[in-house]
């Protein structure tokens, strides 16, 4: 259990989306809808930390009635709602983009560059939809990625070799390459398959509620963060208040002060929230 009085601090909540907040259905929890409402009467302030692209946050922004920045991409991006006002974004240098794209194709696995406004993808890598996770994002067939490198947040490879993509990862790594962060792990939608994301070193969630916080002139021991997937790792080494939905795989539950008793498809989110408003009351 989470000390009262380290609750009562908590200033700012920090949601991932699918596997946490969102339900299998991509539904947000009705309880959770009524405890953001309550607390924010009570000063707490609320935003995302997801793999999507800003524009996939914009909905449930809105049915939670958030107003805070949304970090997207992982951290690569954060701009405000509804306003869209880029407040950080970690742009990729071009020499690394085009590196990873040559290991990409000699390796013949599936690639696309996320930008913030889309996900652009050639002819050869059409299937990219469908095998990466990137849940809601606007999808851009281009006939080459000549003009977009210069503006690349993050590029995603994936393939159903484990080989190939552990190989790239080794290639884009210390001392093979310097200024890169890469993040591997297996794809949550598609069983069997492998991802491997690129950005610019130093980009990551932690990096995005870092930043987010020192907007809002906010302490990181005033955050609490809520994950369940190994993408949401680098939340789970900060000082935030780190809460673990029950279907959270073992890292995180491993590394969390606090495991709910439900699942992202029994509003596990609002377990904790209920928990926050209870020290908030008190």
């Amino acid at each position: 259990m989470i000390p009262k009085e380290r609750l009562k601090q908590v200033k700012l909540v920090i949601f991932d989306l699918d596997g946490t907040l969102l339900d299998d259905k991509g539904e947000i929890g009705r309880d959770t809808v009524d405890l953001v409402k309550k607390l924010d009467n009570y000063g707490v302030q609320f935003s995302f930390a997801s793999g999507r692209l800003h524009s996939a946050l914009t909905d449930y922004a809105a049915q939670l009635k958030i107003h805070t920045p949304l970090i997207s991409l992982d951290g690569c991006l954060i701009q405000s709602y509804p306003a869209g006002t880029t407040i950080y974004q970690s742009v990729m240098p071009v020499k690394h983009v085009l590196k990873t794209i040559a290991l990409a194709e000699k390796f013949l696995v599936k690639f696309a560059l996320c930008h913030a406004d889309a996900i652009y993808f050639t002819e050869h890598n059409s299937l990219i939809a469908d095998l990466i996770d990137k849940f809601g994002a606007k999808y851009e067939e281009v006939h080459s990625y000549t003009n977009l490198v210069d503006k690349t947040l993050e590029i995603v490879l994936v393939s159903e070799f484990k080989d190939y993509i552990k190989e790239i990862e080794k290639r884009l790594s210390f001392p093979y390459s310097l200024g890169l962060t890469t993040t591997y792990s297996k794809s949550y939608q598609n069983p069997g398959m492998y991802l491997l994301e690129i950005r610019k070193h130093g980009s990551s969630k932690a990096t995005g509620l870092k930043k987010l916080a020192s907007h809002l002139k906010i302490g990181i021991s005033e955050t609490a963060v809520i994950g369940d997937w190994y993408n949401d790792k680098s939340l789970f080494d900060t000082k935030a208040v780190k809460v673990a939905v029950a279907n959270a795989v073992p890292e995180i539950k491993f590394l969390s002060d606090y495991v709910t008793q439900r699942s992202n498809d029994e509003d596990g989110v609002a377990e904790f929230l209920e928990m926050l408003y209870k020290a908030k009351v008190d």
